[in-house]
C-alpha cells in the first residue's frame, strides 16, 4: 500500500510574495486559521509550532526547506491528539507558482500533506482542515475576509 496523503490544489489572485507572507506572519495567520498561528524563523532547520488562540501547542515540528517564495517544506506532528501524536511525523509541501497568463496576477498554490503510515487519522484530520483553511486565506487574500469565520466560544 502506498503512503496516504492529501494534496489540495487552489489559484489564488495575489503575488507569490504575498501569499508566501500570508503563510509565515502570525498576525496574518491568525486572521485566515481560526485564531490559531505558526511561529518559526522559516529557515531550514529551525523549529516549528502552530498554536491555539489560547496559547496551547497544536502542532510541531521542523523546517525542512524554505524557498521564499516559491516552496515551503515543514516536517509535521500533531501534538494535542493522543493517537494522531502517536503516528509521528509527517510531511507538509507548499508549493507556490506565478500563473503567467492571469489577469490579475494569480498564483497556483499546490499543498501536500504525507505520511509514511497507512490509514492516517492525521491525514484524515488535514483532509477536513486545509479546504476550510485555504479557502479562508484565499478569501482574506482576495477580498480582505474570510468566509469561514472562528466558532464562537
Amino acid at each position: 500500500m502506498s503512503k496516504p496523503d492529501f494534496v489540495y490544489v487552489t489559484f489564488i489572485r495575489t503575488t507569490p510574495e504575498r501569499l508566501w507572507s500570508a503563510l509565515t506572519t502570525p498576525e496574518f495567520i491568525r486572521q485566515y486559521w481560526f485564531g490559531m498561528h505558526c511561529e518559526s524563523d522559516w529557515k531550514p532547520g529551525s523549529p516549528w509550532k502552530l498554536v491555539f488562540a489560547d496559547g496551547r501547542l497544536a502542532d510541531a515540528g521542523e523546517i525542512v526547506e524554505a524557498d521564499p517564495p516559491q516552496r515551503l517544506v515543514i516536517k509535521w506532528r500533531n501534538e494535542w491528539n493522543a493517537e494522531m501524536r502517536a503516528e509521528g511525523y509527517s510531511l507538509c509541501t507548499f508549493q507556490i507558482e506565478s500563473v503567467p497568463d492571469a489577469s490579475p496576477q494569480a498564483v497556483k498554490l499546490s499543498i501536500t500533506h504525507a505520511i509514511e503510515r497507512p490509514e492516517s487519522k492525521f491525514i484524515e484530520a488535514v483532509s477536513g482542515g486545509w479546504p476550510r483553511i485555504i479557502s479562508n486565506l484565499k478569501s482574506l487574500l482576495e477580498t480582505g475576509s474570510v468566509v469561514l469565520p472562528p466558532k464562537a466560544a
